[in-house]
């Protein structure tokens, strides 16, 4: 599904940044130039970095203690 239609960044994009180190929006606007237009997309790719952090911290629990 596209989040950012400006930039055509679907959501399988976002969540392989955050599982390869974009843990902020401002990483995400970066790498792929999410809400760096209109903004629109915003609140929905940092949904996306955020359940995709909390599956990421299930999956490795020891990246929490660290």
């Amino acid at each position: 599904m596209y989040v950012c239609l400006c930039n055509a960044v679907t959501d399988s994009q976002i969540r392989r940044a955050v599982e390869e180190g974009a843990t902020r929006m401002c990483d995400l606007r970066a790498e792929l130039g999410v809400a760096a237009d209109c903004g629109k997309c915003a609140c929905c790719a940092n949904q996306l970095r955020k359940e995709t952090l909390q599956q990421l911290g299930a999956c490795h629990p020891a990246r929490e203690a660290a």
